[in-house]
């Protein structure tokens, strides 16, 4: 899997909610260095799993539509 990559304003997003975490929940307070070094880190550790789940979710949306396909042309079909 390539690198997770993030557009500038999704990276401000991100860090800033890191920092804003770790102000409140943690009560430490935490630079922009770090909080872009922990997006990295666990975009790195736990990124995959992520991507994984959502290629599974997205292959069951498609087998659902594919059943409800098969069921419409069965229905379709012409009896003799």
């Amino acid at each position: 899997m390539k690198k997770i990559e993030y557009s500038p304003a999704q990276k401000t997003l991100f860090v800033s909610k890191i920092k804003t975490y770790f102000a409140e929940e943690l009560d430490e307070e935490i630079g922009q260095f770090d909080a872009e070094f922990l997006l990295d880190f666990f975009g790195d550790l736990i990124g995959g799993a992520y991507y994984n789940q959502g290629l599974q979710d997205a292959l069951g949306v498609i087998e659902s539509q594919t059943d409800r396909m098969k069921e419409t042309l069965f229905m379709m079909e012409e009896t003799m």
